[in-house]
């Protein structure tokens, strides 16, 4: 059996890294965890986004992973010192894209969409230390957001009301960039087009944590063999619902198991 890659994230929201990887490295084999009975990871303590990733780190070894992808910010923030002391295999993890956008801003002033539990970190705090300079990043915490992606409600006028809410306060500060800082928020953003305009420059970080991955495994995993391109997906929700909402997500059928009770 080839080697895979192990993904996980609180909920559906990593598929939007999960594409880019497929993009990215499409022979692989891939295995996605959603940790969707434990979503959002927004408003949990850091020890426990700790303890979870570490879970379902162990799960993805146990089925093989010879690299492990956090696509989740939050648990970035809370676990990947952690995760990579414990672990000796390329574990790689996500960071709002403060470089590109602070380049490709031309107003000056850049806006973060993340959740609190990112825009609380000390890791986002270091990163607008190091690349912020002279432009000006407003961030905005987007409570609601990512239950509205859990629930497949893409374009429901719900979540139409929450981005308007968001939005409205980085556009009135002259934002003329965006980040999208939780992997949950690039499946809304047809949706943030529509509410913020299409002057507006989005930034979505999963295509260069693509890129850091094959880097990565080229370097540390040079004698590995390819996967079967095959894709699997666990959650720790309800396997139903998480089929159905994959399915959209991921752009085709999608059987989503259920994991094992140890791992819930």
């Amino acid at each position: 059996m080839g080697s895979s890659i192990g993904v996980f994230d609180s909920g559906v929201g990593g598929l939007s890294v999960l594409h880019h990887i497929r993009q990215t490295l499409p022979h692989e084999r891939l295995i996605y965890v959603a940790d969707s009975a434990h979503v959002p990871y927004g408003d949990k303590t850091p020890a426990y986004i700790e303890q979870r990733s570490h879970t379902l780190t162990q799960f993805l070894l146990e089925q093989g992973a010879s690299a492990i992808v956090i696509a989740c910010n939050t648990a970035t923030a809370a676990a990947v010192h952690s995760l990579r002391e414990k672990f000796s295999l390329p574990i790689v993890g996500m960071e709002p894209a403060v470089k590109p956008a602070v380049a490709a801003t031309k107003s000056g002033v850049v806006g973060v969409l993340a959740t609190v539990g990112t825009l609380a970190s000390a890791r986002f705090a270091a990163l607008l230390g190091k690349y912020a300079g002279e432009v000006k990043i407003i961030t905005q915490g987007c409570p609601g957001l990512v239950e509205q992606v859990e629930r497949g409600e893409l374009h429901s006028m719900k979540t139409r009301r929450l981005v308007e809410r968001y939005t409205a306060p980085l556009l009135a500060q002259g934002a003329d960039t965006l980040i999208l800082g939780c992997t949950h928020y690039p499946f809304l953003a047809p949706l943030i087009r529509e509410v913020a305009g299409d002057n507006i420059t989005l930034v979505d970080t999963g295509e260069a944590v693509a890129r850091q991955l094959q880097r990565r495994m080229q370097t540390e995993l040079p004698e590995r063999i390819s996967g079967d391109a095959s894709a699997q997906f666990f959650t720790s929700g309800d396997a139903a619902q998480a089929s159905r909402i994959m399915s959209v997500l991921w752009g085709e059928q999608v059987m989503a198991q259920q994991l094992p009770s140890e791992s819930l």
